[in-house]
């Protein structure tokens, strides 16, 4: 018997989180439709047994002809676009799709659309509550918490997306009121075939824009758009007209937009120049969609940093202590070891090692002959971190992160900080980065 695709029958591809929401969208929607996963046992498959008993359900090995039954493909972010089955489905004539793409498609409000390699949850939660300062009815997630279609309602009047790269291969058209590529740097070079190939994946964030916000210090943010859509810019240099960035003013630094100081640095509680230039990409996103000023500088004022992303955990014998495990891959480490090592007194110790996803590392050498005392190596890719470092660096190698920890304060003095930062991923050795972090933290607690 043949198979007539349908023109109103969808399969959702992958029943993680996104795909949940995916199916308790078309179930509302009244769309047909059925679930393929290519693990035997998906995360969310007892829940969708339980909720939906009528929906078809295939696990395991994906099979093209079952797929081409449907018109649209809603594949989710974890499944590469190059899987055989979705390659020949494609081929056949049937759409691939997701979830950020139907989203875009209903979405009735605003949407400020933030992607990058590295501080996107950051500035997407830092945006988040400057628009609810500002009395919005603001709704925030897509990569960051809440998945994007879980969102969507009548009252909202922002959506503020965080959106990963995998995301955005099968979003079409975002149409964002203001988009941002905040940074690119090497990162899923196990998925993509090298830095063109992921840099043109993040940029398809900016299809649709009607305006955009662009890293002054980073080309790569800079997407080939007409004149005519408007451009803002922020970096931590003097700032000039449609600009964001800072000023010298009393003999201190200031956050500033065009020649206005706004805001003195001391004022805000995270620390270190990536901090800054977050903050600075968050004022230039809330100015495009409107916001003012007073709320917007009120929420840096209070905004404490997110858990795992440079976050201060303790201090022990005059040493500070900073979970930055959310640095999965090298752009983010830099960031870190630059940012934090410039704003203290005296030197890092690092702590760094993990799963290197096929990564280079060689971009870690001089910032950490720069700022670091001392680095501690674990988790399966430590050796070949340790070799990129070169010999400038003392460079221990240890088996357990309790005993990183110890021996970071060991070799750590008073006016420096120990800075978990792996520049890895975190699956060779924990559950995720923020179990990496909490067991950080609690080495840290321990400490005598």
């Amino acid at each position: 018997m043949s198979l007539i695709a349908s023109d109103q029958f969808r399969i959702v591809v992958g029943l993680g989180k996104s795909g949940m929401s995916l199916v308790r969208f078309l179930a509302r929607q009244g769309t047909p439709f059925a679930v393929a996963d290519t693990r035997e046992n998906p995360p969310e498959l007892v829940t969708l047994r339980s909720q939906y008993p009528q929906v078809e359900v295939r696990c395991g090995e994906l099979d093209a002809d079952f797929l081409c039954r449907a018109q649209e493909l809603y594949v989710s972010p974890g499944l590469s676009l190059r899987t055989p089955a979705l390659i020949e489905a494609a081929a056949r004539g049937v759409r691939m799709s997701g979830d950020v793409d139907l989203f875009a498609r209903h979405a009735k409000a605003p949407i400020v659309a933030i992607t990058g390699s590295n501080a996107k949850s950051t500035v997407t939660t830092l945006v988040g509550e400057m628009a609810a300062a500002a009395g919005k009815r603001v709704a925030v997630g897509g990569n960051l918490g809440t998945p994007a279609l879980d969102l969507l309602a009548d009252d909202v009047e922002l959506y503020v997306l965080e959106l990963s790269s995998f995301q955005l291969e099968t979003c079409e058209r975002l149409n964002a009121a203001v988009a941002t590529c905040l940074n690119v740097s090497e990162d899923h070079m196990d998925r993509y075939d090298g830095m063109a190939d992921y840099h043109l994946a993040k940029h398809r964030i900016f299809r649709g824009a009607k305006q955009v916000v662009v890293n002054r210090a980073d080309a790569l943010s800079r997407p080939l758009i007409a004149d005519s859509v408007p451009c803002w810019t922020f970096g931590t240099d003097k700032p000039d007209f449609k600009a964001f960035g800072l000023i010298e003013e009393g003999g201190e630094k200031w956050l500033a937009f065009q020649f206005e100081a706004l805001l003195p640095v001391r004022e805000l509680k995270i620390r270190g120049a990536h901090n800054h230039s977050n903050a600075l990409a968050a004022l230039a996103l809330g100015h495009a969609v409107g916001l003012p000023f007073e709320p917007m500088l009120q929420t840096l004022r209070e905004f404490a940093g997110l858990a795992h992303r440079c976050q201060w955990v303790g201090e022990r014998e005059g040493v500070n202590y900073y979970d930055d495990s959310k640095a999965t891959n090298v752009g983010a480490a830099l960031a870190a070891i630059e940012g934090l090592g410039a704003d203290i007194d005296g030197k890092l110790v690092l702590l760094a090692g993990g799963d290197g996803k096929g990564a280079d590392f060689s971009a870690l050498r001089e910032p950490v002959g720069k700022f670091c005392r001392a680095v501690v190596l674990l988790g399966r890719d430590a050796e070949l971190v340790g070799a990129a470092l070169g010999d400038d660096v003392n460079k221990v190698r240890v088996q357990t992160l309790d005993e990183a920890v110890r021996k970071a304060a060991e070799l750590a003095q008073a006016g420096d900080a120990v800075l978990l930062s792996p520049a890895c991923a975190s699956l060779d050795m924990f559950k995720n980065f923020e179990e990496r972090g909490r067991l950080f933290a609690k080495a840290v607690e321990e400490l005598a």
